[in-house]
């Protein structure tokens, strides 16, 4: 399967300041691909690279075999763009936004277009300066993805969307992928990159660490469960169980914090034979796992990249 997007050793420095420092990927066409990394880690950054918007400093990077900063305007015709940070006139409405853009692109399918209001739930009567950030962000995903793009380029789209709308752009996602045009999808959380995309690339520091199928996230996938008891426990018994990475006694033994890789059965039956005051869950931010995962080694990021 050919690429679309091909970028080799991309560099860019504010100054003093962090950017990113070669970069290096492929996506294939007609994928969703992810591109994960905490805030700050330079996701944003390269997706500014890949649209013109910034200049590299080393490094290139070719989307449909096109140089990106050369072949911007041919480029921008093939994609559907979501910003981190939409800004839009103020005093337009979301109606008016969206039929400024479909002139643009000389034309949309208007009834596509009226389906895509109609999923995401948007007022396009109201101006944008009396959006909320999720009605915001509705307007930049209706569109990107009004014109069928070839390929979409959304930097933390779900970012303020309800749950109900965060599925809707789930099946907006798998829709493209079936229609064989390739997302390009930038977060820094976890779950939605496993729910929707197919290869992930992970950066960290402004570095790639790791490129691979989504099923190897699960090395680095963790969560956490706190469980009460009325008397104390051992933490000998759920030391050793499936799924258990660590375990922290807290309360004089009254309590519990185990760090989770994989399915909690086990701990639950296991939970299950003592008294029982509360059980929680909790998943931690990207940024928690990333520092716990790589600084087991000393803190520095590993520089090989797996290509899958």
């Amino acid at each position: 399967m050919s690429s679309i997007i091909q970028v080799e050793r991309l560099t860019k420095r504010y100054g003093g300041k962090r950017g990113i420092d070669d970069v290096s990927f492929d996506v294939a066409e007609g994928e969703v691909f992810g591109f994960l990394g905490p805030n700050g880690a330079g996701k944003t950054t390269t997706i500014r690279l890949l649209m013109a918007l910034l200049h590299a400093d080393g490094g290139s990077a070719r989307i449909a075999g096109l140089d990106c900063w050369e072949k911007t305007i041919e480029i921008k015709r093939l994609i559907g763009y979501v910003p981190g940070e939409p800004s839009l006139d103020r005093n337009l409405t979301g109606g008016q936004i969206l039929e400024y853009f479909a002139n643009l692109r000389g034309g949309v399918d208007r009834a596509y277009l009226k389906t895509l209001i109609e999923r995401m739930d948007l007022d396009t009567s109201r101006k944008f300066r009396q959006y909320s950030t999720g009605n915001k962000r509705k307007v930049v995903l209706i569109q990107a993805f009004m014109h069928r793009p070839r390929l979409l380029i959304l930097d933390e789209p779900t970012s303020g969307l309800d749950p109900l709308n965060q599925q809707e752009f789930d099946g907006m996602v798998r829709e493209a992928r079936e229609e064989g045009r390739t997302v390009f999808l930038s977060s820094h959380v976890l779950s939605e990159v496993e729910k929707t995309c197919s290869r992930v690339a992970i950066i960290r520091d402004g570095r790639i660490v790791r490129v691979g199928g989504v099923h190897e996230l699960k090395d680095i996938k963790r969560y956490e469960i706190t469980i009460a008891f009325a008397q104390p426990v051992p933490a000998d018994t759920f030391a050793r169980l499936d799924g258990v990475a660590e375990v922290e006694t807290l309360n004089n033994g009254l309590a519990v914090r185990l760090a989770m890789q994989g399915a909690a059965d086990a701990v639950v039956k296991a939970a299950a034979q003592f008294p029982v005051v509360s059980l929680t869950s909790y998943e931690p931010s990207l940024e928690d796992i990333f520092l716990r995962y790589y600084e087991r080694d000393g803190g520095e990021a590993p520089r090989q990249v797996a290509r899958v």
